[in-house]
């Protein structure tokens, strides 16, 4: 049966995945903006066009199932999603508003797991019985790993395209680098669309199993993946500027080589964790990809103060949404 506060989280959760789309906009279009390569119209056109083309790639959902699996299905009711998605959407909007690349998708997870606390803990148990700590752990993990990952490849990929053009024209390497700048963007934007949608569509799933529309073994119905996708793709459209300012040039100058190599290295880092069905954040790894690319210039040429104030970003973000969910979550509980 369909009820009001069922179609309430829906639309909650394709805004989350809209506001994901303009808060993330940044990691696959700073570069080419900085470059010079494309306008910023031309730019966020560019990769919601890649993002949307995820949706026909991305069909097997493992990230999406992994998400869903954060918190036991006996704790999940309409109530913990919503309060997960307040929190999440909270949370962008403020990291946003201080032009912050926080992750979206640890915001995501951190407020349904604090919801489901909040609700064990409502029925007299210990908070920890609600979570599910083998994907949780899995997502923790790559805090540190994904952006350790997207450097490393990106100093191995800019290190090989150096010595490959060393001794080409520098006018016709860079005209060949603006080139790429194109490919590799568009790569980013189509594993940025499907890790980061998949997350969304796990909710909405157990949302609907929640309110006894589905069975948990049932296949995903397919509106789910295509709104979510769409979402995505239209978010990325409006933009997401200040984040782009602090992408693309307050942690290193970027060139277009450099440009080429983080978004390759991004977009191979995103496309091995979807595979796995690891919900990485896009965020943390072209982070670590554009530190990897100013790595191979000079230890200098990154700016660690702004690098530093990025991570205290990451670390907070899981327990700050956790603990904003358990208290809208009180409230809600209260109201309904």
């Amino acid at each position: 049966m369909v009820t009001t506060l069922l179609v309430i989280v829906i639309i909650l959760a394709i805004v989350f995945d809209f506001i994901n789309g303009f808060h993330d906009a940044a990691n696959s279009i700073a570069t080419i903006v900085s470059t010079k390569v494309l306008t910023p119209f031309q730019a966020v056109l560019w990769a919601a066009t890649f993002n949307f083309a995820a949706y026909f790639y991305f069909t097997d959902h493992k990230v999406a199932d992994t998400v869903a699996k954060t918190v036991f299905a006996q704790y999940i009711t309409l109530e913990v999603v919503l309060s997960g998605l307040i929190a999440a959407i909270s949370w962008n909007l403020l990291t946003w508003y201080y032009g912050i690349p926080s992750s979206s998708s640890h915001t995501l997870i951190g407020g349904f797991a604090g919801a489901g606390m909040a609700k064990a803990l409502t029925l007299g148990e210990t908070a920890f019985n609600a979570v599910n700590f083998t994907p949780i752990i899995k997502v923790v993990s790559f805090i540190v790993l994904a952006p350790i990952i997207g450097m490393i490849i990106a100093v191995i990929i800019n290190l090989i395209i150096i010595n490959l053009s060393k001794n080409a024209r520098p006018s016709t390497a860079e005209k060949w680098f603006k080139r790429l700048q194109l490919v590799s963007s568009a790569a980013l934007s189509f594993t940025h669309g499907g890790n980061d949608a998949q997350k969304v569509m796990g909710i909405i799933f157990m949302a609907l199993v929640a309110n006894n529309v589905l069975d948990v073994n049932s296949p995903m119905p397919e509106w789910i993946p295509l709104s979510c996708y769409a979402a995505i793709a239209l978010g990325t459209m409006s933009g997401g500027w200040k984040i782009v300012k602090t992408m693309g040039t307050k942690i290193t100058k970027v060139t277009s080589l450099e440009g080429v190599s983080a978004e390759t290295a991004g977009a191979l880092t995103l496309g091995i964790t979807e595979h796995f069905g690891i919900p990485v954040s896009t965020t943390h790894t072209i982070t670590g990809s554009i530190i990897g690319v100013g790595l191979t210039k000079r230890i200098s040429a990154v700016r660690w103060g702004v690098t530093y104030s990025l991570l205290w970003a990451w670390v907070l973000t899981i327990p700050v949404s956790a603990t904003l969910a358990g208290v809208v979550f009180a409230v809600v509980h209260y109201v309904f």
